[in-house]
């Protein structure tokens, strides 16, 4: 039963076993989906989906499959500009709206046909989609209990929002926001230890109880680290082209600071490219600078370095003259001081802020080159997550 919604949710993508969907048609059999679509739904996503990552893509494939796609309109950008009153959004809370008294059936059908028919911004009205209205559908009405579309929640009455895709947000491929730049960097901690194994120290109370589960044979568990020794030093490009990604830095830097819990962490900065001197502000004020050769000779190879840069800058800049990755780097070029790193320190990567360049031109060619020398990721949720196992890996 249902095999074929098994194929087309493994052809997008998602991870799904046999073993998986053989509980799910247990749970059938004993009617945990209630005899309806939406406990089916519920039944489905909670037995095959492991990760909120994939939440979104889940619904859309369930959609697809029971040709439900048409129960989500895609809205034009007009239409969403036209919603789009952000001002309006305390007007709702000054008492509850009146209660629709038609049908789901009959607002489905208006708002089909208004949905068709409607060439212009509408609102206070009481026939178009439009907001601070009388009508059952928009945003920010006098009528509860309708279809909300755009804007946000003001009484929660809403029996359905269009274009709404719950779980958008929790892809893997988003960018960080403050919280999951600390998850990310705690899971730094986490994965050292696991790395490590620290086979020298066993848990006795969890040895016990894992032997016991497994019915007498003996499971060795190693204890958890006492202390963390991760020793962390990252450098951030600032100013030009990384202007855009100020804040995005900036979040970074709040967020390393409160995950905490390294050994030691040393932040620096630098334009473009390293020269003779990095600094502890991210002006790059020549009163805040420091010695690179001093940096160097200072923090022992057992630190992990963190690059943040756009990668962008002109070519001459980094390779001064040199015209590509191969052959020997000229003395003096951009690019020597970082090497210099890469040769001291053996767990190094580089986090970029944009999507990776698609194009080969003048303006790509300086990330080309360090993406030859430098693990690069993108700074993203599974960019971070796949950095950071690089950066414990073959300890």
């Amino acid at each position: 039963m249902f095999l074929s919604l098994f194929y087309l949710l493994r052809a997008n993508g998602l991870s799904i076993s046999p073993n998986e969907w053989i509980t799910l048609h247990e749970g059938l059999r004993m009617g945990l989906h209630a005899s309806t679509l939406t406990g089916f739904y519920r039944l489905c996503k909670a037995i095959v989906i492991h990760s909120e990552t994939n939440y979104d893509k889940f619904d859309q494939v369930f959609l697809e499959y029971f040709n439900r796609k048409d129960e989500q309109p895609e809205l034009s950008k007009e239409l969403l500009f036209w919603l789009n009153h952000p001002e309006l959004s305390e007007n709702g809370r000054e008492g509850p709206p009146e209660s629709t008294a038609i049908s789901r059936d009959l607002i489905d059908r208006l708002f089909t046909k208004r949905l068709q028919d409607q060439k212009d911004e509408h609102n206070g009205g009481k026939r178009w989609i439009g907001t601070s209205g009388y009508t059952t559908y928009g945003n920010q009405g006098k009528k509860s209990g309708g279809i909300r579309v755009g804007g946000e929640a003001v009484h929660g009455s809403a029996y359905r929002i269009v274009g709404e895709r719950r779980y958008r947000d929790w892809h893997g491929d988003n960018a960080l926001d403050a919280r999951q730049f600390q998850v990310a960097f705690r899971r730094l901690r986490q994965l050292t230890a696991e790395f490590r194994g620290l086979n020298d120290e066993m848990d006795v109370e969890a040895t016990v109880r894992k032997t016991c589960e497994s019915g007498g044979i003996l499971k060795i568990e190693p204890a958890r680290p006492r202390k963390n020794t991760i020793k962390v030093v990252l450098f951030i490009d600032s100013g030009g082209s990384m202007e855009t990604y100020q804040s995005l830095c900036s979040m970074l830097f709040q967020s390393v600071q409160k995950a905490g819990n390294f050994k030691e962490l040393k932040i620096y900065y630098f334009h473009n490219v390293l020269r003779k001197n990095v600094y502890l502000d991210p002006t790059c004020d020549w009163r805040s600078g420091i010695s690179l050769d001093s940096i160097l000779n200072q923090l022992a190879p057992e630190y992990r370095v963190i690059f943040v840069g756009d990668a962008i800058m002109t070519p001459e800049e980094l390779l001064s003259g040199k015209r590509g990755a191969a052959g020997p780097v000229p003395d003096g070029c951009g690019l020597q001081n970082f090497l210099r790193l890469k040769k001291k320190y053996s767990h190094i990567i580089w986090l970029h802020p944009q999507p990776r360049p698609l194009e080969h031109n003048y303006f790509t060619k300086t990330f080309e080159v360090l993406d030859s020398y430098f693990d690069m990721y993108p700074l993203t949720v599974d960019g971070l997550t796949c950095g950071i196992k690089k950066l414990v890996a073959n300890q």
